[in-house]
């Protein structure tokens, strides 16, 4: 009897400790943690700033370019000026003339404003692509945030289906505790045999064993929807065990607008208008390019004296000058070896193969959707078929316990009628969350997971 209560108390007591310490996680509450910390969703809006930035003004063309230049020289020298057997009038001979540390600097400084008048308008194009290039991104961003919350949805119902299970199995446990007690009770009033208790403790024992492993099971599902949403791993928490399916009128509604609103079809369209961009982008290069520049450059000399032949030092000199300039120019690729023609060709083809591809993709999805709510509704037919089951499983039992304790039949049939009730709710259960998920699944191909109430 206190062996019996030991092991009760071993199982029972951690799972009151850690309820103890738990608190709820909603569903939206998840939701919005996952969007705010989940480390492939941060990548995605990083990668989508980097398109902005991309798709920004600053990286258009459209705006001059502003150089500006100096430079400062410096020059020390000493000359020595020599005039062998030369003379001067009086007939004396010439002295040679030196200069030592003789000085001279140079300054300058210059600004140059360059600005494209004309490109052919590739720069048009390719601003306009680089829009349709940011849209990309934020699809793309889009389509991992469905994804993650598909990921945080499967181990979140993960999490809710062995809570459902670890309850049931709780249940189990107790009674089968219960039934220790009263086989207890009747061997000592002579009304069973030593054998029945022995098989009530190893039915308890598995019991025991089965709700250990659903516990760990669940400390595992716990962790792995923690690194989902980037928290404590060892954050405790339980979740919302409550399913709502959204009305089979509502789903269709979506279907007949998934083609519109599909993540998958979206990005290819919008590949599809990038390609039409690069196309015109590469036909500039048949067009002249036009361009306007301006310069303004100052400069100041300061000489070091200077020594002519006539054996005179004269002092240095000091210059400034400024210029101006003004410019236009124009540019005409008149034949550049047949590479713009390859290019424009090669961009058609391109877009073509895009079509297709656009055409493909929403051919998969519609298909993708069909399967989808085929699966959907047979998972929901197998929900409901499975809640008829506990139903009918939980009358069974009762009318067995009954039977049981009126010694009317044997503790393994008994058994037996508790094993079938908590097999029917195990089973319910994962139907519940696999209908759920379906639907789920579903939503993301029609473009609404990230719309609806869940």
């Amino acid at each position: 009897m206190s062996k019996v209560r030991f092991i009760t108390v071993l199982v029972f007591l951690p799972i009151y400790t850690i309820l103890a310490q738990e608190t709820t996680l909603s569903k939206e509450e998840a939701v919005a943690k996952a969007l705010e910390n989940n480390f492939g969703i941060e990548i995605a809006k990083g990668q989508v700033e980097i398109a902005e930035n991309n798709a920004s003004i600053l990286n258009s063309g459209y705006l001059p370019t502003l150089t500006g230049t100096a430079a400062a020289t410096y020059n020390n020298n000493n000359t020595t000026t020599e005039f062998p057997g030369q003379f001067n009038e009086d007939g004396s001979p010439r002295v040679d003339v030196s200069i030592d540390g003789a000085e001279s600097q140079r300054y300058s400084s210059a600004l140059s404003l360059d600005y494209t008048l004309f490109d052919g308008l590739g720069r048009f194009y390719n601003y306009k692509r680089l829009k349709e290039q940011y849209q990309l991104s934020t699809l793309q961003a889009r389509e991992t945030i469905e994804n993650t919350m598909i990921q945080m949805f499967t181990v979140y119902f993960e999490i809710a289906r062995l809570t459902e299970n670890r309850n049931v199995q709780k249940q189990a446990l107790e009674i089968s505790r219960d039934r220790i007690t009263r086989s207890e009770y009747s061997f000592e009033y002579g009304q069973n045999t030593k054998l029945d208790i022995l098989n009530a403790q190893v039915d308890m024992t598995n019991d025991s064993i089965a709700l250990l492993n659903t516990e760990q099971q669940l400390a595992n599902a716990k962790r792995d929807l923690n690194v989902v949403l980037n928290q404590d791993l060892s954050a405790q928490y339980m979740v919302d065990t409550t399913v709502v399916f959204i009305p089979k009128f509502q789903i269709v509604e979506y279907m007949d607008q998934a083609i519109a609103n599909n993540v998958a079809v979206l990005q290819t369209e919008t590949n599809l208008n990038i390609n039409a961009y690069d196309i015109k982008v590469n036909k500039s290069g048949y067009l002249p390019t036009i361009g306007l520049s301006g310069s303004y450059g100052w400069n100041r000399n300061q000489n070091a004296p200077s020594a002519f032949l006539t054996g005179d030092v004269f002092p240095g000199t000091n210059s400034n000058s400024g210029t101006y300039a003004l410019g236009a120019s124009l540019t005409w690729n008149l034949f550049d070896g047949g590479s713009t023609t390859v290019s424009v060709k090669n961009a058609k083809i391109t877009y073509a193969n895009q079509e297709l591809l656009r055409k493909q993709v929403e051919l998969e999805v519609n298909r993708d959707m069909q399967n989808a709510l085929a699966l959907y509704e047979n998972l929901l037919k197998i929900y409901h078929i499975q809640e008829q089951n506990v139903f009918t499983n939980q009358n069974n039992f009762e009318r067995s316990r009954e039977q049981f304790q009126l010694g009317s039949i044997t503790s393994i049939e008994f058994r037996q009628a508790q094993i079938n009730l908590l097999n029917a709710q195990t089973n319910k259960n994962l139907a519940k969350y696999d209908a759920k998920l379906a639907e789920l699944q579903l939503l993301q191909l029609t473009g609404q997971l990230l719309n609806v109430e869940l």
